[in-house]
């Protein structure tokens, strides 16, 4: 703690200026004198726009990130979160010892993930950790995807826990070896596609660098975020051709042609569009003009009206709308409710998906966006197997969804759902559960009955999952040990 009367070591956000209020202040004046060369590229929209209500919640910031007093500071270290750099070595003397008793626990971190502990001694509340990858040049697509994520989940972790404020340090470290200027590219495009697709919570986003750092950030901060539209307009033909995509994820050309809606025209359409005829005639609810009539579809393919092919290819595509709607929708709401998460792995290495049934409220939350939030969380999860632990324990009416949403669910998700789903864990269930889940299983959906395993206690569980693998809500192990004794 500081002694009476001495000034604080720590900055407060609010004094630093914000991006907007430095145009005309760097004394650089050389992007503009560029303006009057690309009137040629004008008829071409920038894809990031000046938009002075995003660049006010940006602050560039020459320090060290440690004395920021946002909500919280993001520390980049290794994947047992016990790196030796300048940032973390900073982050963890102002924290103080109580930092590294809380990482213990985490049991390290992947790259590209983001985890949160309290901020301890620092003026921030929390820390939000991540790994940044190793970058190799011929595996540049893969760092690339990582660093991505590294920024994205901090983002969105920030989104998640209504933080305000968030201050960034450069992510990659010189011993992890990513080139500082593809490094920063990543991070305003991916900062900037998060702010104005799902930034209304948070106020400020604060890049903490070096002075060996800063002015690369300062000569490409431009270019993602233009303070005004002769800026614009003269960053344009700065700007890469790797924008990413609307998330600002590097877009990967050989992905791009598996799920393009029409690649080639090889094939005869005729039996496609009178797919697209028979599909078309459905209901006006969120899940009908997604979905096409299940059971219809099935007695046309037992009619030979349609063929399976077709009708497989019709539901890729439906679950592509759905998933691109997942990615572009704001589901903080949902994300908040702590009903789904990715924990460890269990004894075979498969992931383990974590879903608490009392954290479910049925009646408050649109069952719609609760599906889109399914999909966003799963979709990278299922392309390996896992498997699902549902704690069942004092679930009441108003957390049970219905048997329509797991149908609709079903339906509508991708293959590699149902195929790489190796157990349902069913913990702490009811008679009523297990006669709901039997007729479900049973009578609604195919492939699902034989991997449901009903366990009635924590103990059990761990026989399949070690307790080290599982975040197990506290509710969850009071309840437990009540029961066993």
């Amino acid at each position: 703690m500081d002694p009476l009367g001495a000034r604080s070591q720590f900055v407060d956000i609010q004094s630093l200026p914000t991006w907007q209020q430095q145009l005309g202040e760097d004394g650089d004046d050389s992007l503009l004198d560029q303006s009057d060369g690309v009137r040629s590229l004008q008829a071409f929209p920038s894809p990031f726009p000046f938009r002075s209500e995003i660049n006010r919640k940006i602050i560039l910031f020459t320090g060290d990130v440690a004395l920021l007093n946002c909500t919280a500071v993001v520390n980049t270290s290794n994947e047992s979160l016990s790196d030796k750099n300048p940032v973390s070595d900073s982050i963890h003397q102002l924290a103080g010892p109580e930092l590294r008793d809380e990482l213990l626990k985490l049991k390290g971190c992947r790259t590209g993930e983001a985890k949160l502990t309290k901020g301890f001694n620092l003026a921030a509340r929390f820390i939000l950790h991540t790994v940044g990858p190793k970058y190799k040049a011929k595996y540049r697509t893969a760092a690339e995807s990582s660093l991505y994520f590294c920024y994205r989940n901090i983002m969105q972790l920030a989104a998640e826990q209504s933080m305000t404020s968030v201050g960034f340090c450069v992510v990659t470290t010189a011993k992890r070896g990513y080139p500082l200027e593809d490094a920063t590219h990543i991070a305003f495009r991916t900062v900037r596609r998060f702010l104005e697709n799902y930034g209304n919570c948070i106020e400020s986003v604060v890049f903490a660098v070096s002075e060996l750092e800063e002015p690369v950030y300062r000569r490409l901060l431009p270019l993602y975020f233009p303070r005004s539209e002769p800026e614009e307009k003269a960053c344009l033909p700065l700007i890469p051709a790797d924008i990413g995509n609307s998330e600002g994820e590097s877009v990967v050309p050989e992905r791009q042609i598996r799920i393009t809606e029409k690649p080639g025209s090889l094939e005869d359409d005729g039996e496609e569009e009178s797919l697209e005829l028979d599909l078309g005639q459905v209901g006006t609810h969120a899940f009908a003009q997604m979905e096409g009539d299940v059971d219809k579809q099935r007695k046309q393919i037992l009619q030979g009206q349609i063929s399976e092919a077709a009708l497989q290819k019709q539901h890729q595509r439906n679950y592509s709308r759905w998933l691109g709607r997942a990615r572009a929708e704001d589901l903080s709401d949902i994300a908040a409710l702590k009903a789904l998460y990715q924990t460890g792995v269990d004894m075979c290495g498969r992931t383990v998906m974590v879903v608490v049934g009392r954290n479910i409220p049925v009646t408050l939350i649109d069952p719609e966006k609760a599906l889109l939030y399914f999909i966003h969380v799963m979709d990278h999860i299922t392309v390996k197997e896992y498997v699902i632990v549902y704690f069942h324990t004092l679930t009441g009416e108003h957390n049970h969804l219905n048997s329509d949403f797991f149908r609709n669910l079903y339906d509508i998700v991708d293959s590699k759902y149902k195929r790489n789903l190796k157990a349902f864990y069913f913990i702490h269930p009811t008679f009523r559960a297990k006669v709901s889940t039997w007729f479900f299983t049973t009578f609604s959906v195919s492939g699902l009955k034989e991997k449901v395993r009903y366990l009635e206690n924590l103990h059990q569980l761990f026989t399949c999952i070690k307790p080290e693998q599982i975040d197990i809500p506290p509710f969850v192990l009071e309840y437990d040990a009540r029961t066993l004794w």
